[in-house]
């Protein structure tokens, strides 16, 4: 499963896989490399609403609760706070408006898709909430639009092009 998150200013894409005796959970900061953990269900629990793990022979309790994309975490005498967006929620944040967490001088997927038409061309002039692509991802057609005026300066796919996450669509000229 694929998330992105932020917490103290930073961005991370983050990557769970489960098997049948853990989680491997990759994590890359912006501009960092990835790094890689594995959690065994062994060392893991869920109790009243209420984790408890084990991680690199330390044991940590978590409280967790959600507003929205905010998640606060309690653990070891402190609050921390992490917003943390699901494909679905990154989806859903990347349509407001053509926005996304990726740069803004590009558009970029955020999750895996396919495109399925294209409306602009490099040199075009696009106004703010102008429609840019439709990509289909989660068995949903969604039309990407321009989040302010601008100039295409290159249109990175094609139509009936299948993309993987982060794969930039459009570049914009500044």
């Amino acid at each position: 499963m694929y998330f992105q998150a932020e917490a103290n200013d930073t961005k991370y894409e983050i990557n769970v896989h489960e098997s049948r005796t853990g989680w491997q959970v990759s994590m890359k900061p912006d501009g960092g490399d990835w790094v890689h953990y594995e959690f065994s269900k062994t060392d893991y629990q869920y109790m009243d609403d209420t984790i408890s793990f084990l991680f690199q022979n330390s044991s940590y309790l978590l409280d967790v609760t959600a507003s929205g994309v905010d998640y606060t975490v309690y653990t070891r005498g402190a609050f921390k706070t992490v917003k943390l967006y699901n494909e679905e929620k990154i989806l859903h944040e990347s349509l407001k408006g053509g926005k996304s967490l990726g740069p803004s001088d590009s558009m970029m997927s955020e999750m895996p898709g396919k495109i399925v038409k294209i409306f602009v061309k490099p040199g075009q002039a696009v106004k703010a909430g102008e429609p840019l692509l439709i990509m289909e991802a989660m068995k949903m057609e969604n039309e990407l639009r321009a989040g302010a005026d601008t100039t295409i300066k290159a249109v990175h796919v094609n139509e009936g092009q299948a993309i993987e996450a982060n794969t930039v669509l459009i570049s914009f000229a500044k």
